[in-house]
């Protein structure tokens, strides 16, 4: 598949795209630019109007750690343009050419933190909980126009945000890659894929066998030291 990739980090992009490009003889275009501004939002509508984009996933996030009351208002209003507008639009802008097509892909990454209360990632955890139900019907809504979505709820995962602000690995903590193979995996097979074994048994004791407030409490404890 060829790739048009998106991020703020114009350096690193364009040295991915080289990457690929050699690696495996495909077309990797880089696009710098902040999915959360509208002005960018627009970049992208004009970047993506010549393609034909059959599988567009969602990674960008803005995770914000701390008490809600202490919180930089300008923090929250970035949470929602990054994580709630920023998949809308962009679904919005790719999702008609693909029903005419009546095909498509669609990828939303989503977070076990959205499945609950999430004490001190408390409005990431709730923009989280957006896009899984965003997915969800999605899903439903467009399966019988011939495109897949669904929504990764990841635990943990090794990137360089989760490092500086965990430091170490959480029970379940899995490499990128290895999330990246389980959410393109998941398509087809319903709307939400949890990747990861350890992942799946909390996503089933926190959502079936225990009470709300024993999940909330349980989150509570595995977020109070991020930083």
């Amino acid at each position: 598949m060829n790739l048009l990739l998106v991020a703020r980090r114009k350096v690193l992009l364009a040295a991915l795209a080289e990457e690929l490009r050699s690696r495996y003889g495909i077309d990797a275009r880089a696009l710098e630019g902040d999915l959360g501004t509208p002005d960018f939002r627009e970049s992208l509508r004009n970047a993506v109007s010549g393609l034909e984009v059959g599988l567009a996933v969602y990674n960008a996030a803005y995770a914000p750690v701390g008490e809600f009351a202490a919180m930089d208002p300008a923090a929250l209003s970035r949470v929602v343009d990054v994580n709630v507008l920023g998949p809308a639009m962009l679904l919005r802008t790719l999702v008609p050419p693909m029903i005419a097509r009546r095909r498509g892909a669609l990828i939303l990454m989503s977070s076990l933190a959205g499945n609950q209360g999430s004490p001190s990632i408390a409005v990431y955890a709730a923009s989280k909980a957006f896009n899984k139900i965003l997915a969800e019907s999605l899903w439903k809504e467009l399966k019988p126009k011939g495109i897949d979505v669904v929504a990764c709820c990841a635990g943990a995962v090794r990137t360089p945000g989760f490092a500086g602000a965990s430091g170490k690995d959480a029970p379940g903590t899995m490499d990128p890659a290895s999330v990246a193979e389980r959410a393109v995996a998941g398509l087809g097979r319903g709307p939400v894929v949890v990747p990861g074994f350890v992942n799946k048994l909390a996503s089933f004791f926190l959502g079936r066998l225990l009470s709300r407030r024993m999940a909330i409490g349980i989150m509570a404890n595995s977020t109070k030291g991020l930083s």
